[in-house]
């Protein structure tokens, strides 16, 4: 059984940082493609910033784009997210998200397995 589980979120000033952290059991970060999704109140899940396996291409929303920086560490099968210069508009739940294969996939739909989520709030 895969399971994704988040941490790391919680409440910075506006231009500070935070590192989520999301930790896989039951699948290898280093055979998987993993992504990190976010959730604003009453909009659609979307697409922060994907890994894949192997080569280790990364791909990024342009609203994260140089200031957030995905990476994974195979030995403690973790991939995280750090989240630099934050603005009041990266306030969201943030999800991670695994699939099988080497393409990183912006949609939802792509992935197979989440996490449950961590709440990311930037004060203005």
């Amino acid at each position: 059984q895969v399971q994704l589980v988040e941490s790391g979120g919680g409440l910075v000033q506006a231009g500070g940082s935070l590192r989520l952290s999301c930790a896989a059991s039951g699948r290898t970060v280093s055979n998987s493609v993993m992504g990190w999704f976010r959730q604003h109140p009453g909009k659609e899940r979307e697409f922060v910033a994907g890994i894949t396996s192997g080569r280790l291409n990364t791909y990024y929303a342009d609203s994260v784009k140089g200031r957030f920086t995905i990476s994974k560490d195979n030995a403690k099968n973790t991939v995280y997210l750090q989240m630099n210069s934050l603005k009041p508009e990266d306030t969201a739940v943030y999800f991670c998200a695994s699939k099988l294969g080497v393409i990183i996939g912006t949609s939802p739909n792509h992935y197979d397995h989440w996490g449950q989520g961590t709440q990311v709030t930037v004060s203005s």
